[in-house]
């Protein structure tokens, strides 16, 4: 076969690019990336091993190799691990096969460091190789190939490669890394062996680096013994989560997470736990501190690493975590399961109900203590990243419902910044001994949220009402009624149920200001006609001359949800609800001329829509009955 040129995946020359000029502030970071892929290629041979012993052939010692040529400069990675053919170079290597990648070349700045957090929350993987290298060869068989089926596959980083065939004696991977002028450190054992220790010491295979051995002279010889080279182990080799977790240091714990998730960034938290019984197994979870791109992608396989007595069986198992926490990354080592379960065996096994309950109680558990530490700002990361999110659990698991309603923040008319930092406990915390319930307003925005009308009786009363402005709000709050034994009250409801907060005075006043604007109640339906269900004297205004309240559970901005994703509803009929003290209202109530009254009553309730709504089905019409009220 002649050389093939291929050019590079958009994304991937503009990823090349930053990385070729060293984003990473610790470069030493390529050799975790390289030394986690080999062994990710080492874990899955294990795997198809279990079901077909044939594919190890007389390699079954599993390694990974680091060696150097100071002449040539370069330091080549070794695995013999899955291996890959042609086909499979070519889309591994040449592409970026991630969901999001346009939405992460959208953030990029231009700011060099900047744009390296945005690399690192990416995880580049293979690619890291370019911030030490000006060129890259990869020679791969797969253990399905034969010697002279491997592939060569070659890049100087700039916008093509070449794929070309190779012979390769043993099945697996070596990249070669030819090292830039200024990287040449990579050559020596040293710098290896601290970066292995420092990244890759919890790789549960070894880690062997090709070492010189300089004999010491024995005591009556006079030559010099000769110089010869062998492979030495230079990490632990032991699995990290089957140690005790009172041994393991914090700095392992987070490198070990980065191994498994390919992030730059420490995690936010983690639990290790060991469980032995009636169910033996062993669970590793960690909550980062960086959204990925693809977090609200629910069709992105998101999960655990799942081993079965210490085998490696899959990524991305997402049958042990609720899609709700999808976000958690980690290991779940189990002695229950067999070694041959596939992904269909494990939808239907007895056991894996029970290992996603306690992962899910354990991840609960671990959140709770993230969100009592001392430094607040710590649980405001995982809100601010993961709290649209989180709240999915609300609906989906009603069995944890109230411990995920105590982790839910929220903004509050009683926090004017806008960050959502109250829990409902603070809410209850600062209840009049008169309200029973919990009152929330789902806007557009929190811009909006603040300033609704809806909110105005309730300010007066001095009552906090939580305030929502997230997609996931409206699909949320139609579903959850109560919090414990509280009822969840929305303020733009048809019956604004204040219970004991509206005493009699209160009542009396509104049941004689109804009685007094009963006329112009009437002159209002007659008005609006068939365009209004319903007009009424409002309980809840204040400042504001008008409100419109849905007679259905679909609140407006479900309803622009749905049409938006081009689902045909129909139209909904408001009750219009006015306020008799307010100077547009009086004006309108002192028109004589039916005409004109028609045209104020029309204003009022188009004013009303607008400020719920976002917008009005005619809005030119609107805009000529104000200028002509204006002229007047």
């Amino acid at each position: 076969m002649s050389v093939e040129q291929h050019g590079f995946q958009t994304e991937v020359k503009q990823l090349l690019h930053l990385l070729a000029h060293s984003l990473y502030s610790n470069k030493e970071v390529f050799l975790r990336e390289l030394i986690s892929n080999a062994s990710d290629a080492i874990d899955k041979l294990r795997f198809i091993s279990l079901q077909d012993s044939s594919a190890l052939g007389d390699d079954t010692q599993y390694h990974i190799r680091l060696s150097v040529d100071k002449d040539k400069k370069t330091l080549t990675i070794s695995d013999n691990g899955i291996g890959m053919t042609k086909d499979e170079a070519i889309d591994h290597l040449g592409t970026i096969a991630k969901s999001g990648t346009a939405e992460f070349f959208k953030n990029m700045t231009g700011d060099s460091a900047k744009d390296s957090q945005l690399i690192g929350q990416f995880g580049v993987g293979f690619y890291s190789a370019f911030i030490v290298a000006d060129k890259v060869t990869v020679i791969s068989r797969s253990y399905k190939a034969a010697a002279n089926e491997a592939v060569c596959w070659a890049s100087d980083g700039e916008g093509s490669y070449t794929v070309d065939n190779a012979n390769k004696e043993t099945r697996g991977t070596d990249i070669i890394l030819s090292l830039r002028a200024d990287e040449e450190e990579f050559l020596n054992d040293w710098t290896l062996r601290q970066a292995v220790t420092k990244y890759s010491d919890h790789i549960s295979c070894p880690v062997e680096l090709l070492t010189t051995v300089k004999p010491e002279k024995k005591e009556g010889e006079t030559d010099e013994p000769a110089e010869y080279t062998e492979w030495q182990q230079i990490n632990d080799a032991k699995a990290l989560w089957t140690r005790n977790p009172k041994e393991i240091k914090d700095e392992e714990y987070k490198e070990f997470y980065k191994h498994i998730s390919h992030d730059y960034d420490d995690p936010l938290c983690w639990t290790h736990n060991r469980v032995e019984g009636s169910q033996e197994y062993t669970n590793l979870l960690y909550i980062p501190k960086h959204a990925p791109w693809d977090l609200f992608n629910r069709e992105q396989k998101h999960g655990l690493k799942l081993y079965v007595q210490r085998v490696f069986i899959m990524d991305d198992a997402d049958v042990f975590m609720p899609s709700y926490l999808r976000f958690v990354k980690g290991v779940l080592d189990s002695n229950d399961l067999p070694l041959n379960v596939s992904r269909e065996i494990l939808q239907d096994n007895k056991v894996t109900g029970s290992l996603r309950k306690a992962c899910t109680k354990k991840t609960l558990q671990m959140l709770d203590k993230l969100s009592k530490r001392e430094d607040k700002s710590e649980y405001a990361t995982f809100w601010t990243q993961f709290g649209a999110v989180f709240k999915e659990g609300l609906v989906e698991d009603y069995e944890n419902k109230d411990e995920i309603f105590k982790l839910c923040r929220f903004a509050s008319t009683n926090e004017t910044t806008g960050a959502q930092d109250v829990s409902l406990e603070d809410y209850i915390s600062r209840m009049p001994e008169k309200q029973k319930n919990i009152y929330y307003l789902v806007a557009e925005s929190y811009q909006a949220a603040v300033a609704s009308p809806y909110l105005e009786a309730l300010k007066k009363k001095g009552i906090e009402v939580l305030l929502m402005w997230e997609r996931v709000d409206e699909w949320v709050m139609a579903n959850v009624r109560e919090y414990g034994e509280r009822k969840l009250i929305s303020v733009t409801s048809e019956d604004l149920e204040l219970g004991e907060l509206e005493d009699a005075e209160d009542k009396a006043k509104q049941e004689e200001v109804a009685k007094e604007s009963a006329d112009l109640i009437k002159r209002m339906k007659d008005a609006l006609g068939d365009m209004v269900a319903d007009v009424k004297v409002s309980n809840r205004l204040v400042d504001t001359p008008s409100c419109v309240i849905g007679s259905s559970m679909m609140t407006s901005q479900m309803r622009r949800l749905l049409e938006a994703s081009g689902q045909k509803l129909p139209e909904e009929k408001f009750t219009l609800e006015i306020n008799p003290h307010h100077e547009l209202v009086k004006k309108m109530s002192a028109q004589t001329d039916p005409e004109s009254f028609k045209n104020w009553a029309n204003l009022i309730y188009e004013q009303a829509l607008l400020a719920d709504q976002g917008g009005l089905k005619d809005p030119s019409a609107f805009l000529k009955r104000v200028n002509s009220l204006l002229l007047k």
